[in-house]
């Protein structure tokens, strides 16, 4: 009998930065994967971070933003191959400084139906209904 392999989850926060009714969002660096995909800003969470903390850690990395980070607003799992995401999405409506292209190569706002003319990764373009539910809360 052959044993299956176990899929690999890897725990992911992304933060819904909102302001002016318009929501956040980067394109990835091109020599990183998923290039040239807008998302919405965060990242993994490391070993010992809550994901909270993981998620404030992220934002001041790639925007330099000291973020209030708010409640959490959606989950969702997508699978790349033989690993799996686990995405966190929280709200952000509070932050200390201007959002910084300190790891993307463009920032833009956008109104929420927007969203889907901008090329988003596969795991957020099978959840975009959800989270336009939720920025439309």
């Amino acid at each position: 009998m052959t044993k299956k392999k176990r899929p690999v989850w890897v725990p992911v926060v992304t933060g819904l930065i909102i302001k002016n009714s318009k929501v956040l969002i980067g394109c990835r660096p091109q020599d990183k994967n998923l290039s040239g995909k807008w998302e919405f800003p965060g990242g993994k969470i490391e070993l010992s971070e809550s994901p909270e903390q993981a998620l404030k850690r992220e934002l001041l990395e790639e925007l330099g933003i000291d973020a209030e980070i708010g409640p959490l607003k959606l989950v969702g799992t997508h699978a790349y191959g033989d690993t799996g995401i686990l995405i966190l999405f929280y709200e952000i409506k509070y932050w200390k400084g201007e959002p910084k292209t300190l790891y993307h190569t463009e920032l833009k706002w956008v109104e929420f139906n927007e969203l889907k003319l901008h090329p988003l990764p596969e795991a957020n373009e099978k959840m975009l209904s959800r989270i336009l539910a939720v920025l439309n809360d």
